[in-house]
C-alpha cells in the first residue's frame, strides 16, 4: 500500500472513531425520551406500545455498525480501541455533567438549574448504566464477528454481521434494562415490553444496515485492493 493510501486509511480510522464516540456520547445524553411507533394499530407486548423505546437507540446501531466495520477492515485490536476510547469519551461527558449540574444558573440563564437537573440529573447512573451493558455487548460483538470470520474463512460477510449483532444487542438490552429499573429511573413494570420492544428494533436496525455494511466494506477494498478478509494494517 502506498504511503498516500496509507495516510487515507487512517483518516478514515479517525472519521469512524469519531462517529462511534459522537454516536455512543450522544445516546447516553438523550436517552430520557421515550417515542413510539405503531407498526401493527394499538399494538402492545407486555403493557408496552410497539415500539415504545428510548430515543437513545437512535444512535446507538451505529456505534455496533462501525465496530463491524472496522473489525473487517482494520482488525480485532484497532476495533477494541476505538471501544476503549468511547468508554473514556462517555466517563468525560459525564465529568463535565457533574460539573455543570453543581454549578449555579445565572437568574437570566435561559436553562435554569431546576430544568437542567431534570433533563441531565439521571444521566450519571445512565452512563454508568450504558457503560455496564456497552462493555459486555461492544466486545462480544467484536469477539462473536471475528469467530464468525475465522471459522467461514472471511466469506458471508452477512452472517457475521447479523450474528454478532443480534448477540450484543440482546445482551446490551438487557444489561442496561435491567440496570435502569434497578436504579429506579425506569418502572419494573416497563421492563419485560421495553425489552421485547428493544430487541424486536435493534434487530430491525440491524438487518437494516447489512447491505449498508456491504457497500462500505466493498469500497474499502476496491480502494485499498483488498483481499477478501484482508486487514489493512496501520
Amino acid at each position: 500500500m502506498t504511503d498516500k493510501k496509507l495516510a487515507h486509511a487512517q483518516t478514515v480510522y479517525l472519521i469512524l472513531a469519531a462517529l462511534f464516540i459522537a454516536s455512543l456520547v450522544t445516546s447516553n445524553l438523550i436517552f430520557q425520551k421515550f417515542f413510539y411507533w405503531y407498526p401493527i394499530e394499538n399494538g402492545e407486548v407486555f403493557g408496552s406500545k410497539l415500539f415504545e423505546v428510548s430515543v437513545g437507540l437512535l444512535p446507538y446501531p451505529i456505534t455496533f455498525l462501525i465496530t463491524d466495520i472496522l473489525s473487517e477492515i482494520y482488525g480485532k485490536k484497532k476495533a477494541n480501541q476505538v471501544v476503549i476510547a468511547g468508554i473514556f469519551a462517555s466517563f468525560f461527558s459525564l465529568a463535565i455533567i457533574f460539573v455543570s449540574r453543581e454549578v449555579p444558573a445565572t437568574p437570566w440563564s435561559p436553562v435554569n438549574d431546576t430544568t437542567f437537573v431534570e433533563v441531565f440529573g439521571a444521566a450519571p447512573l445512565a452512563v454508568l448504566a450504558s457503560m455496564m451493558a456497552y462493555l459486555f455487548a461492544q466486545f462480544i460483538d467484536i469477539r462473536i464477528y471475528h469467530f464468525w470470520k475465522n471459522l467461514t474463512e472471511g466469506n458471508h460477510l452477512w452472517l457475521r454481521n447479523n450474528f454478532s449483532t443480534f448477540s450484543s444487542q440482546i445482551i446490551d438490552t438487557l444489561t442496561v434494562l435491567v440496570l435502569l429499573c434497578s436504579f429506579g429511573i425506569i418502572d419494573w413494570d416497563k421492563f419485560l415490553g421495553l425489552l421485547i420492544s428493544g430487541v424486536i428494533f435493534k434487530i430491525m436496525i440491524a438487518l437494516l444496515d447489512t447491505p449498508i455494511l456491504y457497500a462500505i466494506v466493498f469500497a474499502f477494498r476496491k480502494y485499498f485492493h483488498l483481499e477478501k478478509g484482508e486487514e489493512i494494517k496501520i
